[in-house]
């Protein structure tokens, strides 16, 4: 499904969506089709399945024009010894 067609469906409103397709340019992921889960009417509900979505899932609000995601990759983490 394209995203213009979920956005015609559920307008202005949250999604739950599976990424079947998409492309990255520049750090961006752009997602080209997506798979309806389900819609969300609770911006708090909304909030809690970002937090915890995995793989391919994202919750994204139709009143954006586009999916575009930016692809945050994390910085191994030092730690310093101290002598004693």
């Amino acid at each position: 499904m394209q995203w213009q067609e979920v956005r015609t469906i559920y307008p202005n409103q949250y999604v739950l969506l599976e990424i079947l397709d998409s492309h990255t340019k520049d750090n961006i992921q752009f997602v080209d089709d997506v798979a309806l889960v389900r819609a969300i009417e609770d911006p708090n509900e909304a909030t809690r399945l970002l937090l915890s979505c995995k793989n391919n899932n994202v919750v994204y609000h139709t009143g954006q024009e586009r999916i575009a995601i930016e692809l945050r990759h994390h910085p191994l983490y030092r730690t310093r010894k101290y002598a004693d």
